[in-house]
């Protein structure tokens, strides 16, 4: 496997480029993803956000708000950290049980972590990938766009890594502050790289696979 690992700040545009490397026939497996689905209703950590968050953090059908959710830690580092210790083992555990299932794929795997390097996970990759963007860009997406107060939206920023950490880990930087053809065809260029690494792998390995 030549395991990629895909993160960038809040707004970014991290997703957009996760689904055109899928459309570059690579396999993703998606941390944001798994962490809705460890919480659905009835779940073990659904039970565990209620009883120390209160039902005012779900919506009318019973699903965890995140938005809600969100304004409530972003605003008080403990109670972040709670959540923390709730979900994330068993995100990092549905991952690990996903890439294993992927040990033996030749296609590049895109790990898509927004927290890649909060969480000192940034080791073991084959390549880093950075989507990155400015403060005042993420700021005016998150308000204009997600429909944030700029208060959460500086608070979810000041959350995370600053971006010179994450672009001290990157192999490749996908810089974001144009239009969506731009993102694009800077995606598709990051994708004839990332290809070329996993083909080099696996002759390396004695394995030949085909152009994407």
């Amino acid at each position: 496997m030549f395991l990629v690992g895909l993160t960038g700040g809040i707004a970014a545009g991290k997703s957009l480029v996760a689904h055109r490397f899928v459309e570059h026939g690579m396999e993703l497996v998606d941390a944001d993803d798994i962490a809705r689905e460890i919480v659905l209703p009835g779940t073990p950590a659904w039970h565990e956000i209620v009883e120390h968050f209160g039902g005012a953090v779900l919506d009318e059908d019973g699903f965890v708000d995140r938005p809600t959710l969100g304004r409530i830690v972003f605003g008080d580092e403990r109670k972040r950290t709670l959540l923390n210790e709730i979900t994330h083992p068993r995100v990092m555990r549905e991952i690990a049980d996903r890439l294993e299932m992927l040990t033996a794929v030749d296609n590049p795997v895109v790990l898509d972590v927004p927290l890649l390097v909060e969480s000192g996970s940034n080791r073991g990759y084959n390549a880093i990938v950075v989507v990155a963007c400015d403060v005042d860009t993420q700021l005016r997406r998150l308000v204009e766009l997600r429909g944030m107060t700029e208060a959460d939206a500086r608070a979810r920023i000041a959350a995370q890594a600053p971006l010179e950490d994450k672009l001290a880990v990157a192999d490749h930087v996908i810089w974001n502050e144009g239009t969506l053809e731009e993102l694009t065809a800077e995606a598709d260029r990051v994708a004839e790289d990332l290809w070329a690494g996993a083909r080099a792998k696996a002759e390396a390995e004695g394995r030949q696979i085909p152009n994407d």
